[in-house]
């Protein structure tokens, strides 16, 4: 392949690698629907209430990563957390893939470039800014992925089904948690972006290279668009939490 100036864009569109994630995860009996919850308390509490059971599990240096079962009306969901940051969250998606889950709604919190998105106000990304690494390794250079039509579509008629006010726009997702300046956050504002987070863009490449549908619900957290950093205790919002994943398991019925 072509030498480039920088790595990161010496893109190899072959479509199988020496290490695939089928080499060491056989296909389970898994849901084909799945939901990426980054939400560890919610997960936590529907073990408590025994609404969930342990199906299967993944594994790394810091230890299992278990994927889970929910039942709703009958039907079967798989639900897991997936990790912190693009590169992690890639790998998971890969291997939850490999087990055998075919569709994808996932949930989580986001800063806000615009203090008036309250918090817990739902975000749905329309497209993510690629400023991070892995999303490099599944789809040619751009400044932008998109989720699935589909995904985005079923969100979207779960949100207006319900009446859940929300606002749809980009997403800026970035591996530099301490490094969102003033100046980058002023950049991304001017081209759309509402949020900021750090795994969207390489879930919908991920999922685009594997042809599988996937889209995200976001929810309003701290707010990086002040000249302080504002956390206004979001990660506390067990209502919003727990409401979000379960939008987004009505939202992953439909795919």
């Amino acid at each position: 392949m072509e030498r480039r100036d920088y790595p990161i864009l010496e893109y190899d569109p072959s479509p199988t690698a020496i290490i695939e994630a089928s080499c060491h995860i056989e296909p389970a009996d898994v849901p084909e629907h799945c939901v990426p919850c980054f939400f560890q308390d919610v997960i936590t509490r529907l073990l408590d209430e025994e609404r969930a059971k342990e199906i299967a599990c993944m594994g790394s240096e810091m230890g299992r990563h278990p994927l889970y079962e929910i039942e709703v009306e009958g039907r079967r969901v798989a639900v897991y957390q997936p990790g912190i940051t693009a590169a992690f969250a890639a790998a998971m998606l890969e291997e939850v893939i490999a087990f055998g889950c075919r569709k994808f709604i996932a949930c989580g919190g986001a800063g806000v470039l615009d203090r008036d998105i309250a918090v817990g106000h739902v975000v749905v990304p329309s497209a993510a800014v690629r400023d991070e690494g892995a999303s490099y390794h599944y789809l040619p250079p751009s400044r932008e992925v998109e989720p699935s039509p589909e995904g985005l579509a079923a969100i979207e008629r779960v949100l207006k089904k319900r009446d859940v006010d929300y606002v749809v726009g980009k997403t800026w997702t970035t591996d530099g948690i301490y490094r969102e300046t003033k100046e980058k956050v002023a950049l991304r504002r001017s081209e759309g972006c509402l949020t900021v987070e750090m795994e969207a863009s390489a879930f919908f490449a991920v999922a685009e290279f594997r042809k599988v549908p996937f889209a995200m619900l976001l929810y309003g957290g701290d707010d990086v668009s002040g000249e302080e950093w504002d956390r206004r205790d979001w990660q506390k919002r067990k209502g919003t939490r727990e409401g979000l994943l379960w939008l987004a398991v009505e939202a992953c019925l439909l795919l």
